[in-house]
């Protein structure tokens, strides 16, 4: 019976791991459209946490942030976040850049 156990934690993490590499294509994908409509040159994405989260309207969701570097100017780097409701766009805050 522990065998069915171990399986199905096994299965769960699987699924966790392709759910993450998931949602980071859609983090990218939010960011490169952003980018192209900012004429912003983007750089990398890291995910900083992924976290389960509830709410009374919502029901339960993940809520992932993610950090991603990008260019004003060609030159220097900025830091932004992107935070993602499962696989939709929450918000996206950048800090100022030089043009």
């Amino acid at each position: 019976m522990e065998n069915i156990y171990i399986l199905l934690a096994v299965c769960l993490a699987f699924w966790y791991f392709i759910y993450l590499r998931k949602v980071a294509e859609f983090a990218r994908l939010h960011i490169n459209k952003y980018c192209e409509k900012e004429k912003l040159q983007y750089l990398s994405i890291a995910r900083k946490s992924s976290r389960l989260r509830f709410n009374k309207r919502l029901g339960i969701y993940w809520l992932s942030i993610f950090e991603f570097e990008f260019s004003g100017d060609g030159e220097s780097m900025y830091t932004g976040k992107v935070s993602l409701q499962n696989y939709k766009l929450l918000n996206i805050d950048i800090p100022a850049y030089r043009i």
